[in-house]
């Protein structure tokens, strides 16, 4: 049975729909403005139940989810997107035991995902170069106590990475080209690199760098996520969406020389040469 324990990060979704995480601590209360409920009537108890608050208003006693704790993450920098986040780390082959690089770190959410994809026993090595957004970060993943698995560095990129030999690489900065000798120094071969950017400005330029660079498989996707209101009676739409978040574009690390027609993806090659435009395709 998956019990609540002292220390554990808890979801309380009230009747109306307010959300509130909290640390369990023995002795301690959550006042909202439905009424007050005791930590200790949490610990030690099963999630996935209904408590009353003083004022008898029920709240569902949840595990929060990766998404709840990005969601809810303390920021002073803009965070990426669970949306765009679960299909990073899908992308880039995330799971236990691997070895991954981000810069730059930003407010953590990011880094907590891979944090959490990655243990027991692989680790996040994430660079950023400004300290006071670090230390924040660094509060962020302490809280979730999942600082034994991310080794931060304050260091400009432009200086190299440390680590090599690494399994996936994700930059979150604003001029990723400026950085792909170093990237390409740090990555295993056939690793997998990963940039988000706003524009399509700088994901051409990016494009054009990442093959000269020895970088293969190029892709750009972009991710659309459409809420709906969960009502049988009432299923629709949202009346508001987040629409453009960022361009997602990926790539693997080439060794040695390579047949040009490799830097297309593999789905849109045998397609592009049907219409024979493969010089236009990548």
């Amino acid at each position: 049975m998956n019990v609540a324990q002292e220390g554990d990060l808890v979801l309380l979704i009230s009747k109306d729909y307010k959300n509130y995480m909290i640390t369990l601590q023995t002795g301690s209360r959550m006042q909202t403005h439905r009424g007050m409920i005791m930590h200790d009537d949490l610990i030690g108890q099963p999630f996935g139940r209904q408590v009353q608050s003083h004022q008898d208003y029920p709240f569902l006693v949840l595990e929060p989810s990766t998404r709840d704790l990005i969601q809810r993450t303390k920021r002073i920098t803009q965070i990426m997107f669970p949306k765009d986040i679960g299909y990073l780390l899908l992308r880039l082959n995330v799971h236990p035991g691997r070895r991954v690089i981000e810069a730059g770190t930003g407010s953590g959410g990011l880094t907590l995902a891979l944090a959490r994809a990655i243990q027991p026993n692989g680790q996040v090595y994430s660079y950023e170069q400004q300290d006071h957004i670090q230390r924040l970060a660094q509060e962020n993943i302490a809280k979730q106590n999942l600082d034994p698995y991310v080794t931060f560095h304050l260091r400009d990129i432009a200086e190299g990475f440390e680590e090599q030999g690494v399994d996936a690489l994700f930059l979150d900065v604003r001029d990723p080209w400026e950085y792909l000798p170093h990237a390409h120094a740090a990555l295993k071969g056939g690793g997998f690199f990963g940039a988000i950017l706003p524009t399509t400005n700088q994901v051409a330029h990016l494009l054009n760098d990442l093959r000269r660079a020895s970088f293969s498989a190029l892709e750009v996707e972009e991710l659309i996520l459409r809420p709906y209101k969960a009502v049988p009676a009432r299923l629709r739409p949202k009346d508001r969406m987040i629409a453009h978040t960022g361009y997602l574009v990926f790539a693997r690390k080439i060794l040695g020389e390579i047949d040009g027609d490799w830097f297309m993806p593999t789905r849109g090659r045998d397609r592009a040469a049907e219409r024979g435009d493969q010089d236009d395709y990548w």
